[in-house]
């Protein structure tokens, strides 16, 4: 008897984006279909308007997040669509928790209006992990063979630096070899870039590398870590990308999220590793200026539920 299809539940993020339109195009796409059964949480008149308007097909599971059509006014942000979307996320985990999903896939929210309906976090990533009760977790991008995690990822880039210490590049170190031995890579080559040009270039330019992150390293090394650096950052992403390691840890957002959208803007993916559970999530903004106008692009969504659909079946009993 064929093993049955992994439940993925899609959440729809910001209503006002193009989460909807994102999602209706995925779902109906064969290869989705051929190896998940997708869920899709968030409001069902929402969905089944963005549907008719676009001439898409319609989502035929859903679980429903009410919400009054009148709050919500496509392409621009509001207190009732960042609170749709901040549900959406709750209702997920809670799938996931029991074992009704397999694992998440997340539509892009946006920032302000979660924060204006109360929930004050940077992004999904904190939120899934307060929801998932860890406190050690970072960001993964993936675009082909180049991933990425970061030391540190929503805060200025002043508060960056002081966040490259050894203890939590150690933490990065440990949350992506897991991550990855879960994803079937069963040796990880862990990449650490300097966070100064030339990786400092032995102190010249700055001293972080030698005081915080070749520490890291040589602890990591100690504990049985494939680990190397660290290497210069305006080079370590390519010879990722070509497969020379597995992962590159990066120092800070922009050093990171600039290579993976340089390497592959519409099919990159956020995971968020360190969650006891699989979250996959598209690697760009809820994109008000194009929202329910039948433009955007579902190519990052599809490839988001596809590799939920991927790490769920392979972390199922």
């Amino acid at each position: 008897m064929p093993h049955p299809l992994p439940v993925i539940a899609i959440t729809v993020g910001d209503p006002a984006g193009v989460g909807p339109e994102i999602i209706l195009k995925a779902i109906a796409r064969p290869e989705v279909r051929a190896v998940c059964r997708p869920l899709v949480v968030g409001s069902a008149a929402i969905l089944h308007e963005v549907a008719e308007r676009l001439h898409l097909p319609a989502a035929t599971e859903i679980d429903d997040i009410p919400l009054m059509r009148t709050d919500i006014t496509p392409g621009q942000p509001s207190p009732a669509g960042g609170r749709a979307a901040v549900l959406a996320v709750q209702r997920a985990v809670a799938l996931v928790q029991r074992g009704e999903a397999g694992a998440i896939a997340t539509a892009p929210l946006n920032k302000a209006a979660m924060v204006s309906a109360g929930f004050h976090y940077p992004g999904h990533t904190e939120l899934l992990a307060e929801l998932a009760g860890v406190k050690d977790y970072t960001m993964m991008l993936a675009a082909g063979k180049l991933r990425v995690v970061h030391t540190s990822t929503h805060v200025s880039l002043a508060e960056a630096i002081r966040r490259v210490t050894a203890p939590r590049i150690g933490t990065v170190i440990r949350i992506a070899h897991e991550t990855l031995i879960r994803m079937g890579i069963p040796r990880p080559r862990i990449a650490v870039a300097g966070l100064n040009p030339h990786a400092g270039e032995g102190g010249l330019f700055g001293s972080e590398e030698i005081d915080h992150i070749t520490p890291a390293i040589a602890t990591a090394r100690a504990q049985g870590f494939d680990v190397s650096g660290p290497w210069p950052g305006d080079t370590i992403f390519h010879r990722c990308a070509r497969g020379d390691f597995d992962v590159v840890v990066a120092q800070y957002h922009d050093q990171g999220h600039i290579a993976v959208k340089q390497a592959g803007f519409e099919h990159g993916v956020n995971i968020t590793a360190g969650l006891p559970f699989f979250r996959v999530s598209v690697d760009h903004g809820t994109a008000f200026d194009i929202a329910w106008q039948g433009r955007a692009s579902d190519q990052s969504m599809t490839e988001a539920i596809l590799l939920a659909a991927e790490l769920a079946a392979k972390t199922s009993p």
